[in-house]
């Protein structure tokens, strides 16, 4: 089993992922809640997210939630991507700011 490298551009947070794991279960392992999620299965599209560097494979996703053209430029769900090598992901799409604080990416309301 091969290990890679997981980087979350914008966050600047690294987790292992293994070949055979896709990106948002390595990612939901580590406890960390940058990425949403929902069915974790491809049919729902709240864990779209850009893939910014390296090579990926992909399963079955709706094109109701990722067309062939943002596939094409790296936009993709975490759900439904191994990495074949390391990868610079980004969450993509609006982070609601009550995920976002609850992932410890925006301060808690009494600090601002």
């Amino acid at each position: 089993m091969s290990g890679h490298s997981i980087v979350l551009a914008g966050v600047e947070h690294v987790f292992a992922c293994s070949d055979e794991q896709n990106v948002l279960s390595a990612l939901s392992a580590v406890h960390h809640r940058a990425i949403r999620s929902g069915c974790h299965g491809g049919g729902c599209g709240v864990c779209k997210v850009k893939v910014h560097e390296g090579q990926w494979r992909r399963g079955c996703m709706s094109r109701a939630h990722v067309s062939a053209e943002e596939e094409a430029e790296g936009i993709v769900l975490a759900c439904r991507i191994w990495p074949e090598s390391d990868l610079v992901i980004e969450a993509w799409g609006k982070l609601p700011a009550r995920l976002a604080r609850r992932a410890g990416l925006l301060p808690c309301e009494a600090d601002t």
